[in-house]
């Protein structure tokens, strides 16, 4: 069943529409990533289910209760600023029972729910430290055991991982998971990081300009993208323009730039539209013959780019346009900048949209 559900819910900040008409519903227990470029509206959408702010249309249900009005402590929501905002002159122990205090819990109950929560985030040897004593990471889990130790049943995490490093994001996003599950929350957790979104999301929502651009788990959004946009922002693609010029029982032919021939499994076009395909960059493949497939295209590596576990290739085709291809280290092309390759694809890994009334560029972009 649904325990947050969001009714053409809009807020507007002057000229700026935050959010527009968003309608969303969250289930009990589920791992909700809000995902979206800055400005989105992320966190506009965050602070209206605490009760932060209002909208200025539309309804907001928790526990089917109608909350428009009322204060955040009476929505059984914890939210959690991205800068921790811990208690400076309190050490962790003080910091997380705080809560459970002023519920006016019985002192044998602070004790064992404090202790409890902070075995649970690792913390219980260091619960006689102050904020400042503390790593980035450790005041990261005294925040997520504070808002544990609440009560709360709904965890609102505004770019939770935003201020640490690369390293203690990855490990603090699988313990944030997991605590979530061990403690039957639910949880929206906003973030500009597809990376993390994908990782460890039940469903992502993808919001751009205020609204909802797509909705689905993590593999449906990577793998069934709606929109260039989505696309581009999850994951990364390349993007050729081109007009489908015939069909047939394989899938569509699609003319590009300088008169060449791509082939592609997809039939949802009509003959004579002007469309987009886009391909990741993974299913890009390079080598010196041609390969077995009907997407081969001569072209020159302009640059390559070691980025850890991987090697990522621009190549410029010979009809002018510039594709990235990337592969990890193990399956990497040995090659040389000013190389002839040979550039190939297989028709099925091509998705074609509707080409954008805004323009490409302006659709893709993210903002």
């Amino acid at each position: 069943m649904s325990i947050i559900q969001l009714v053409n819910v809009t807020k507007k900040y002057d000229e700026i529409t935050a959010l527009d008409h968003l309608n969303l519903s969250i289930e009990d227990k589920e791992y909700v990533c809000v995902l979206g470029p800055t400005g989105a509206g992320k966190t506009t959408l965050l602070r209206i289910i605490a009760g932060l702010l209002e909208p200025d249309e539309g309804k907001i249900h928790i526990a089917g209760r109608l909350v428009n009005g009322l204060p955040p402590e009476e929505r059984n929501a914890v939210y959690m600023f991205q800068q921790f905002a811990l208690f400076p002159h309190m050490n962790v122990w003080q910091n997380v029972s705080f809560s459970p205090i002023i519920k006016n819990y019985h002192e044998t109950r602070i004790k064992r729910l404090t202790l409890e929560i902070l075995e649970m985030v690792k913390l219980a040897d260091r619960q006689d430290a102050f904020p400042h004593e503390l790593s980035g990471g450790m005041q990261q889990r005294v925040a997520l055991a504070r808002g544990i130790a609440s009560g709360s049943r709904i965890l609102l995490l505004d770019e939770p991982f935003g201020a640490l490093d690369a390293r203690l994001r990855v490990d603090l996003r699988a313990q944030l998971r997991k605590l979530a599950e061990d403690q039957e929350l639910t949880t929206i957790h906003v973030t500009h990081d597809q990376e993390e979104a994908l990782m460890i999301a039940d469903r992502v929502v993808v919001i751009r300009k205020g609204k909802i651009e797509q909705i689905g788990t993590p593999h449906e959004i990577y793998t069934n993208p709606q929109s260039a946009f989505i696309m581009s922002f999850v994951g990364g693609a390349n993007f050729i323009e081109g007009n489908v010029i015939r069909m047939d029982d394989s899938g569509s032919i699609i003319e590009i730039r300088g008169s060449q021939k791509v082939h592609v499994s997809d039939i949802s076009r009509k003959v004579g539209e002007k469309v987009v395909i886009a391909i990741r960059l993974e299913d890009i493949s390079i080598g010196m013959v041609e390969a077995p497939v009907s997407n081969n295209f001569s072209g020159m590596i302009e640059s390559t780019m070691f980025i850890g576990s991987s090697i990522e290739y621009v190549i410029k085709l010979e009809n002018g346009i510039t594709v990235s291809s990337k592969k990890l280290i193990s399956n990497a092309y040995k090659s040389e900048s000013n190389e002839t390759v040979i550039v190939s694809f297989l028709p099925e890994k091509c998705y074609v949209f509707e080409y954008p009334k805004i323009g490409l560029l302006k659709e893709i972009e993210a903002i």
